[in-house]
C-alpha cells in the first residue's frame, strides 16, 4: 500500500493538521450545545469580549519533553480565551508555577496574544470542550481521547506526563493502554505526587499525579505553590531537564 499523499510529511505540521481537526469537532452534542450557549450569553465581567466557544487544542513547545494534562477547558477560561488553562484562578496558579520552574516565559496567563511560551512543556486537555458544572460525561471523555492519543505520539520527546487531578489521571492510564503499554495491575491509584512508571515499556512516559489547581483546592491550602512547584521540579528531573530558569 502507498503512503497517505494527504498527510502533511513531519510531525510539526501533522501537529498543525490535528489542531485544525480539534478545533472544528462537533462530537459530543452536550458539550457543543454548552460551549456555544455560554459563549453566546457570557459572563457580565466579559461581556465585551469575543468568546472563543470551540474546542481548545493543546498549547506549548511542539518539543516538549513534559507533557501537563488537564480535566476540560473552563466554560469562561480557555472557552472564552482560545487557550487552554487561559483566562481564569487555575490557570493563574498553573501558570505561576510553570514560570517559577523553568517551564513558562511569564507568570500570567490572560489571552492568547499575550506573548506567553512554554520551554520543554506543552499543556493539553482529556477533554477540549467546556463541560456543564466542569463534569464530561465518560461517553465525552472516551469521544476525546483519541485526540490526545494522537497529540501524545507526535510529541515525540515527552517522557513525562503530569496529570493533574484523578480525571486526567484516569485518561493518562486510558490513552497508554490504548497504546499498548502494560499496565501493573492492579491500576495505581492517583494522589499528589504518585509517580507511575511503566519499566516493562522504556519508550512509555513517566506518569505524574498532582492535584488539580482549582479554586476549590487552592483556596482551601489543599494545593499550595510549593506543593505544585515540587512536582513540576520533579518533572523536570525525570525527563532529564537541566535546572529550573526562566524560560
Amino acid at each position: 500500500m502507498g503512503a497517505d499523499r494527504s498527510a502533511p510529511p513531519d510531525p510539526l505540521a501533522r501537529l498543525e493538521q490535528l489542531e485544525r481537526e480539534i478545533v472544528d469537532c462537533r462530537r459530543c452534542p452536550r458539550l457543543v450545545a454548552w460551549r456555544e450557549r455560554v459563549a453566546r450569553e457570557k459572563r457580565a465581567a466579559f461581556a465585551d469580549d469575543d468568546y472563543w466557544g470551540r474546542p481548545i487544542p493543546g498549547f506549548g513547545d511542539p518539543h516538549a519533553r513534559v507533557l501537563i494534562l488537564g480535566l476540560a477547558p473552563a466554560a469562561h477560561g480557555a472557552n472564552r480565551t482560545g487557550r487552554v488553562f487561559t483566562g481564569d484562578r487555575s490557570g493563574d496558579f498553573l501558570f505561576a508555577a510553570l514560570y517559577r520552574t523553568g517551564f513558562a516565559s511569564q507568570p500570567t496567563s490572560t489571552h492568547a496574544g499575550d506573548g506567553l511560551t512554554l520551554r520543554d512543556a506543552r499543556i493539553t486537555a482529556a477533554v477540549r470542550c467546556a463541560p456543564p458544572a466542569n463534569k464530561p460525561t465518560p461517553a465525552e471523555r472516551d469521544a476525546c481521547l483519541p485526540y490526545a492519543l494522537r497529540e501524545l505520539t507526535l510529541l515525540a520527546d515527552v517522557c513525562v506526563i503530569v496529570c493533574l487531578g484523578l480525571f486526567a489521571w484516569q485518561a493518562a492510564l486510558r490513552i497508554l493502554s490504548a497504546r499498548g503499554v502494560e499496565l501493573p495491575p492492579p491500576r495505581p491509584r492517583f494522589g499528589h505526587g504518585a509517580e507511575l512508571d511503566p519499566a516493562a515499556d522504556p519508550a512509555a512516559p513517566l506518569l505524574l499525579g498532582c492535584f488539580h489547581p482549582s479554586q476549590q483546592n487552592t483556596f482551601t491550602g489543599r494545593l499550595t505553590p510549593p506543593m505544585i512547584d515540587a512536582v513540576l521540579l520533579r518533572a523536570r528531573t525525570l525527563a532529564g531537564l537541566g535546572p529550573a530558569r526562566p524560560a
